[in-house]
């Protein structure tokens, strides 16, 4: 999942503003606790979605794929006045730990947690997204795409996360899993919608990062 050289991402790290010492605690209570701590954002990308964020300044954010909680908590970091994360999982198992965490963040009104299939969830969302990211099942990212691109505001960002896949996208289409083809077919239909403009970012296992026009 990591491309970088270990010693450079360090070095990467040490130069890049500390991660606030609720996502810290988070992120060590992940990798001891919760199984497949890979799924986690982490220092490094987590400042660049806040930064984002911060950006941005959204009053609507859309979070696909909760996990623990990190990368929602990332992105509610440059909320405007009165603006909200809401974050969607189909899985239950880490809710109180996730809502641990926002408690322990200060964000219990601005960072709402949603448990069911995503595409069920977030056609009940009202309003206009600013800032959406995708980090959920792999096969179903154009489906994400689809339900939010014509939400998003123009400049709004929609970012999608594992899109290199550890490198899995470079393989013959035939030795490719159904992930990587959907992860493929993702980045490949994205980078010709008239609707997007899009970057992407070899950081991490890949965010593709797409802005409406």
């Amino acid at each position: 999942m990591d491309f970088l050289d270990p010693a450079l991402e360090r070095y990467a790290a040490s130069r890049t503003e500390p991660e606030p010492e609720h996502l810290s605690a988070l992120a060590a209570e992940t990798r001891a606790d919760v199984p497949m701590p890979q799924m986690l954002s982490g220092h490094l990308q987590g400042r660049l979605l806040s930064l984002f964020s911060g950006l941005l300044a959204p009053k609507l954010v859309l979070d696909i794929g909760t996990y623990t909680g990190y990368s929602a908590l990332c992105l509610a970091e440059g909320l405007a006045e009165g603006g909200t994360v809401h974050t969607i999982d189909v899985d239950d198992g880490h809710t109180p730990m996730v809502r641990r965490y926002i408690e322990k963040a200060g964000l219990t009104e601005r960072v709402v947690p949603h448990i069911g299939p995503a595409t069920d969830v977030i056609p009940w969302i009202e309003g206009v997204f600013d800032l959406v990211f995708i980090d959920a099942d792999k096969e179903s990212y154009l489906r994400y795409f689809d339900l939010v691109v014509d939400r998003v505001r123009p400049g709004g960002l929609i970012i999608a996360d594992n899109v290199l896949w550890s490198g899995k996208v470079l393989l013959p289409k035939k030795a490719q899993d159904a992930e990587t083809r959907a992860l493929a077919a993702y980045a490949a239909q994205v980078a010709k919608d008239p609707r997007v403009d899009s970057l992407l970012l070899p950081l991490r296992d890949g965010l593709l990062v797409s802005r409406r026009k």
